[in-house]
């Protein structure tokens, strides 16, 4: 299913009772809470126009509170005597936090399904 981008949506009742210990009433505070819409397969299309294929045998990656960074390269060199290995990093992708978490996600069931088809991969 694709996820569209986090929304915000207001608490049926932002300053909802709460009964505490005591029976009495006192209020959470709770204020919008943020809430995830997923939408059908069958209402998402997708423009490839722009779409550009590459290839690539290397990546590598960062991230900090409020984002990951993916960095996807080419590794021409197969001279393993050579003093220093050159890899040409050609793309980045810059994403949040949650949409790394899903993109993991998908390469999780993509590869168990690649090694349920053509056989366990080595590491």
């Amino acid at each position: 299913m694709a996820k569209t981008a986090e929304d915000k949506a207001p608490a049926a009742d932002s300053a909802a009772a709460d009964k505490g210990s005591n029976g009495t009433e006192h209020s959470t505070g709770t204020g919008p809470r943020k809430r995830e819409t997923t939408v059908p397969p069958s209402q998402v299309k997708f423009d490839t126009q722009s779409l550009k294929s590459s290839y690539c045998n290397v990546c590598n990656g960062s991230s900090t509170r409020e984002e990951v960074v993916v960095n996807f390269g080419v590794n021409d060199s197969w001279d393993m005597g050579a003093p220093q290995l050159l890899v040409k990093l050609e793309h980045r992708v810059v994403m949040s936090p949650h949409a790394a978490k899903r993109l993991r996600d998908m390469l999780v069931r993509l590869i168990d399904e690649h090694e349920t088809r053509y056989g366990k991969l080595g590491d």
